[in-house]
């Protein structure tokens, strides 16, 4: 998606060797014309001959681009949440999901309520490098019998082995954005 990668040259940061900075339009501040050109091309990429009930993601980050998927299909955003609440109570299905950025475990979880074996999922995540997240909503359907439609993802550093893991399992994966690596503070993107 050439909006995207000219907007991740223009504002992203490369931090190291493995970090991408895209605070300034999608995971702190977030930019809504963005949103919603990522929700169409997700549609486009997704809509089939079999109907998507639900858009799954983890907080915090995936939630932005996963509503404006959920708009232009129109069905409900499901979102795993990393902290337990007086409101979430036990049934749930649940997963630890180790986050890279933030070296951390969390355990996430859905309400029974919101995922069941009626369902067909298209996961909606802003990033894939090492596959934990998606590997965790992928136990969770698995857990709610719920059928898996495929996986969009924002940004993916391809470098990284999520794709890979991925791929292996042969779900259907759709990037908007490949980097190949980064190089002297610059994203070098995969070439299509």
């Amino acid at each position: 998606m050439k909006l995207l990668e000219e907007r991740i040259e223009k504002d992203g940061q490369v931090l190291g060797e493995n970090v991408l900075k895209v605070d300034s339009f999608l995971n702190h501040q977030v930019d809504p014309m963005l949103m919603d050109a990522i929700g169409t091309e997700f549609y486009q990429l997704f809509a089939g001959d079999k109907p998507i009930t639900k858009i799954l993601t983890v907080e915090s980050s995936g939630i932005a681009p996963a509503i404006f998927t959920g708009l232009k299909f129109g069905v409900p955003v499901v979102f795993a949440r990393k902290h337990k609440s007086l409101t979430l109570k036990d049934d749930v299905y649940s997963s630890e999901v180790f986050s890279f950025t933030k070296q951390v475990s969390n355990k996430i979880s859905i309400s029974h309520k919101f995922l069941n074996q009626a369902d067909r999922v298209l996961i909606i995540d802003d990033f894939l490098a090492n596959g934990q997240a998606i590997e965790g909503l992928l136990d969770i359907i698995g857990q709610a019998n719920a059928s898996l439609a495929g996986v969009g993802v924002v940004i993916e550093k391809s470098f990284q082995k999520g794709r890979a893991i991925l791929d292996q399992k042969g779900i259907k994966v759709e990037s908007l954005a490949r980097i190949k690596k980064f190089a002297d503070g610059k994203v070098i993107f995969v070439e299509e």
